[in-house]
């Protein structure tokens, strides 16, 4: 029986204290697969550095026509010995068949002095493995240690590990590996080395969120790497959002709604209810529900279950008054992206824009019906919108000179107002609605 254990630290980490334990080499413990059997490469193929997206893109027939013809190169640089997965250094990077989306991940790693390896998540580079003696590399961090986002921009958090946290050469090292949407966390060797940072795509100059899902790949070049105990397990919704909003309270944010009724709302109150805990437009009203207090930089986490078609907003900045689209600092979107009703919509119509002015990713909502977690940080006058783990708008309106249907935004330079609601008629739900003042109070 081989054992390992974590345990919860400060800060932002995600996870519990943890008993994993396995009884043999690639034998997955209850709960997760092993993406590598330790006989042969099957559910895997070869792959560059591409974007993963292109190769979603094509038809079945192109993308195994790629993986068939990947095959040839695998044999040559990859093998399988004595139940370790073993690469020279060379060749296309191996990668899995299946694409994952949240996950929890486990691979154990041994390699060679001067090696330069790593470990692709949703098929972006890179959980970084080095030499972290090797003073070639220095200049790029190689003295820092292995474990950290390497492909992150500059002075982007977790692009470099927290700690040193490498075995000496000849022994084996071990990742786990927590993604939840962009958020990533990742411990080498029962050390936490990146805390819930968020990986950047690295396509398309990093302007792009993650994938949505994308396949998991193991680097290497410059030397030989070994791999074992490659064990991974699917995350639930539930438990995803679960862990994401487990850093509200680490952060200071203090709740807006006590899950009863609507003490310290304002303005269209009755045309909102509370249900089962969560606050609820009512079908056929609307108007804009919002805070008691004004607020200049913050930043709010929520929880949002939008119904089929459903249409609502988060009101930015409000002044209590008018349409908040407009007179407001914007107002976010809330929809349900996916009905047929919204097929033809302006893309700053979608959800997570700031309404006619700049748009959201699309991709990262769940199903409607499903609740989802957002979080929205507003600083002058930049935003930004977070929504499942990823990344969806990072924005300054300040810089938008071109807006829909070119109708003025007047509100937009606006620095302070309300937080609130925006109903257009729909039962859109929200609940666990948190905010923090981002503004430092002068002595």
């Amino acid at each position: 029986m081989i054992s390992r254990s974590l345990l919860c630290l400060a800060g932002l980490t995600w996870l519990i204290a943890i008993n994993f334990s396995y009884g043999s080499d690639n034998q997955p413990p209850e709960g997760f697969i092993a993406l590598f059997t330790g006989n042969d490469l099957s559910g895997w193929f070869g792959y560059d550095t591409k974007d993963p997206r292109k190769f979603q893109a094509l038809s079945e027939e192109e993308q195994q026509a790629i993986r068939d013809k990947s095959q040839d190169d695998i044999k040559q640089h990859w093998s399988v010995q004595n139940g370790e997965l073993v690469n020279d250094g060379h060749g296309l990077y191996l990668t899995t068949s299946k694409n994952f989306g949240d996950y929890e991940l486990w691979v154990d790693y041994k390699t060679v002095p001067k090696a330069d390896s790593g470990i692709y998540l949703k098929g972006t580079p890179q959980v970084q493995i080095w030499d972290p003696t090797n003073e070639a590399e220095f200049k790029n961090g190689s003295d820092k240690g292995s474990g950290g986002l390497w492909n992150n921009k500059a002075g982007q958090p977790g692009k470099f590990p927290l700690v040193l946290a490498d075995k000496p050469f000849g022994e084996w090292n071990s990742f786990h590996i927590v993604q939840i949407g962009a958020r990533t966390t990742v411990y080498l060797n029962e050390k936490l080395v990146v805390d819930s940072a968020i990986m950047g795509s690295f396509y398309d100059g990093g302007e792009l969120p993650l994938i949505p899902r994308g396949p998991i790949q193991l680097q290497t070049h410059g030397g030989e790497i070994r791999w074992k105990n490659i064990f991974l397990r699917e995350i639930p919704v539930d438990e995803a959002r679960a862990l994401l909003q487990k850093r509200d309270l680490q952060e200071g944010f203090i709740s807006l709604f006590n899950g009863n009724d609507l003490t310290g709302w304002e303005n269209a109150v009755d045309n909102y209810e509370v249900v089962d805990g969560s606050i609820r437009c009512k079908a056929g009203k609307g108007g804009v529900l919002h805070t008691k207090d004004e607020y200049t930089d913050f930043a709010a986490r929520l929880e949002i279950k939008i119904p089929a078609g459903g249409n609502n907003g988060l009101a930015i900045r409000y002044p209590g008054q008018g349409d908040t689209a407009y007179v407001g600092m914007c107002e976010l979107q809330v929809l349900d992206n996916e009905d047929a009703r919204y097929a033809k919509l302006d893309k700053r119509q979608y959800h997570g824009s700031a309404y006619g002015m700049a748009p959201g990713a699309r991709g990262y909502l769940r199903p409607a019906g499903d609740w989802n977690y957002q979080e929205v940080t507003v600083v002058g006058s930049t935003i930004k919108v977070e929504l499942n783990g990823n990344l969806i708008l990072d924005t300054d309106l300040s810089k938008i000179t071109e807006y829909m249907a070119n109708s003025p935004h007047p509100g937009k330079d606006r620095t302070k107002g309300f937080f609130g609601f925006a109903g257009h008629g729909d039962p859109v739900e929200f609940r666990n609605i948190r905010i923090k003042s981002l503004v430092t109070e002068s002595k």
